[in-house]
């Protein structure tokens, strides 16, 4: 009863009356807003939901950047889809991209197993209107908007060479131990690497580079394989993050810890026991966590209409760099048996 008394009430406390000798005219000094409409509403509210795409699931290093991904996702209400193939193979990543553009998703961000074979797929996404970013592992650049890499790939690869010479006395055959041997940035990185020992340590041989697929079990077996293949070897970098632990792990079964160098990039918590027992000399990386969180805040900034700039500082990041449509998280961090222990990732 008093509901249905108070409108009355209120519609007259809104208004005011005049008299023009005709009848009463009513001025309305206060209108309600017009509600939105159920469709403007639910758009207002929807969250973005940005698809992850690492190169494979389940190795440690896409798990610690998925967790990133995850604690972006918290931060800042968007939806994350992380899902890839459970080996690196572009096929299988077709096939997940695919199935993610039938979900309609707004954002696919993706560490490509092939530069030149998702182009087809990333072109459909964005003929859809799905906006596509790669991050870890570059396409061609008419696949993409943006690339978020880790490093600076001259900076690292150069680096990664540095380390195995320093600890090889800067003399002796090495082999190389990376993952799938299309994927854009290791082959940028053995490019570098290649470089930076013509230049400069003329002792030091290149005998080979094999494949792991990014499997760590293959990748023990690829390490036993030259071991045998190359009696004088001497050093090994893995350039993926299944490499140099498989490669400890081979040369600790050999009784060869010490004689053959293990250098490479991979995470502090694989390569801890290694480091300290001597199989092992030096492991470099980036924080992975880092990658996944700085892939998800472009990845919504871009849906935004906010494109990165060089110097911007990212929450939980720091400051990123920009060189044209490439942005580079940071400088990378070397691991050895004296440090390991501060780090848990």
């Amino acid at each position: 009863m008093l509901r249905k008394l108070l409108l009355p009430i209120l519609v007259f406390i809104f208004v005011s009356a005049c008299q023009d000798g005709d009848g009463i005219q009513y001025d309305i000094i206060y209108r309600m807003k017009e509600a939105k409409p159920p469709m403007e509403i639910e758009e207002t509210q929807r969250k973005y939901t940005i698809g992850i795409v690492p190169k494979v699931m389940e190795i440690p290093y896409f798990n610690v950047a998925k967790d990133g991904a995850m604690e972006a996702a918290q931060d800042l209400n968007v939806n994350i889809i992380y899902d890839g193939p459970p080996i690196a193979d572009a096929e299988q990543q077709i096939h997940v991209i695919k199935e993610l553009i039938e979900r309609k998703v707004d954002v696919i961000a993706v560490s490509a197993n092939d530069p030149l074979k998702l182009i087809p797929v990333l072109t459909k996404a964005k003929q859809q209107g799905i906006r596509v970013i790669t991050w870890d592992a570059d396409t061609l650049p008419e696949a993409r908007e943006m690339f978020v890499n880790m490093v600076d790939s001259e900076t690292l690869g150069r680096h990664l060479l540095d380390t195995l010479a320093w600890t090889m006395g800067e003399k002796g055959e090495y082999a190389i131990m990376t993952g799938s041997r299309s994927a854009a940035n290791l082959n940028e990185w053995i490019n570098w690497i290649q470089y930076q020992q013509e230049q400069f340590y003329p002792k030091l041989k290149l005998v080979d580079i094999v494949t792991t697929d990014d499997n760590p079990q293959k990748a023990f077996e690829v390490a036993q394989g030259l071991m045998e293949a190359h009696p004088n070897l001497k050093g090994i970098i893995g350039n993926s993050s299944v490499g140099p632990p498989a490669a400890a792990q081979a040369v600790k079964e050999a009784g060869k810890s010490g004689d053959i160098k293990v250098v490479g990039l991979s995470t502090p918590n694989l390569m801890k026991a290694y480091l300290h027992n001597g199989s092992a000399q030096m492991a470099t990386l980036w924080s992975p966590k880092k990658l996944g969180y700085l892939t998800v805040v472009l990845a919504k900034n871009i849906l935004e209409g906010h494109m990165p700039f060089d110097g911007q500082e990212i929450d939980n990041v720091g400051n990123i760099r920009v060189a044209g449509d490439v942005v580079i998280m940071g400088e990378p961090v070397d691991f050895t048996k004296e440090n390991v222990d501060q780090y848990d990732f």
